[in-house]
């Protein structure tokens, strides 16, 4: 089946979203995976393999100034480029504490991207929670050329098991703050990222009551979800929630397994698997 997958990361060496030898060590106990790296080409032609489409998320240049973005950004852009039959565009992570310089980039990446390119906020590993204004010059950029963001929610993989989590705070990707933001701004198409454990009732109750608010799922099996956010799929949600994988941290021949395993009908997995991305981004089914 046709994947569009809302959310991986960079398989390179370059790019690969683990970048201590800390973190690469607790890759397996985390993701039940192991640290291994591909070039350009292998890592497009897995996508191929796998009939996906992806959106990929450096992760890691939240925490960089501008002058060392830009580069992988131009990275991020070219390699979309060569292979876009499978790479559908790039989120962008800036520091917000750059202000206008860092909306400004975001805006030169929209402009200079053959695909989409869009922000993703992970407010645990900034310190700002999503609707705090410092994000505000970023949502500007977003509404301006009508794109959604991506804000991360619940918990998360980043400093799991580390001393002091790695100074991550989960407690700032509480779904609250996404209701906040959907209330400022009822234009924004927002979407949250990863399942909003053990927040996922309050999510759902948000995605209930606020319709510009959508959902992708990656860095979890679906195995693991909550039973109501597993019903809520089929039934009230069921034109909103969308496939995330976290590839390199997770295959998609194991995540497609597990999210048949579920039992959902084909129109379901449809949805999930590329529908709603698809009328969410305008794109014309094949």
């Amino acid at each position: 089946m046709e994947i569009i997958d809302l959310h991986s990361h960079w398989g390179t060496q370059k790019g690969y979203v683990l970048r201590s030898k800390a973190a690469l060590d607790q890759q397996k106990n985390t993701w039940n995976s192991m640290p291994s790296f591909d070039t350009e080409e292998q890592m497009a032609s897995y996508f191929r393999s796998q009939n996906v489409k992806t959106i990929l998320d450096f992760g890691f240049t939240k925490n960089l100034p501008i002058d060392e973005v830009i580069p992988l950004h131009d990275y991020a852009i070219q390699t979309q480029a060569t292979y876009r039959d499978c790479i559908f565009g790039n989120w962008i992570q800036i520091n917000p504490r750059h202000g206008k310089a860092g909306a400004d980039e975001l805006e030169r990446c929209i402009k200079a991207s053959k695909g989409f390119v869009g922000f993703c906020v992970s407010a645990s590993g900034m310190g700002f929670v999503a609707s705090d204004p410092i994000y505000g010059p970023f949502y500007e950029v977003a509404r301006a050329y009508q794109r959604p963001v991506l804000v991360l929610v619940g918990h998360t993989g980043a400093g799991a098991g580390l001393p002091g989590g790695d100074g991550i705070e989960l407690d700032l990707c509480h779904p609250r703050y996404i209701d906040k933001l959907a209330i400022a701004y009822p234009d924004l198409q927002i979407i949250s990222g990863r399942p909003a454990w053990p927040w996922q009732d309050d999510m759902i109750s948000i995605m209930l009551h606020k319709p510009n608010v959508w959902s992708e799922l990656h860095g979890w099996s679906p195995k693991y979800f909550t039973d109501a956010l597993k019903k809520e799929i089929r039934t009230r949600l069921k034109k909103r929630v969308m496939f995330g994988a976290d590839y390199p941290l997770f295959r998609y021949e194991r995540l497609v397994s597990d999210w048949q395993a579920l039992g959902y009908d084909d129109e379901t997995l449809k949805a999930v698997f590329h529908g709603n991305a698809q009328r969410l981004f305008g794109i014309t089914e094949k």
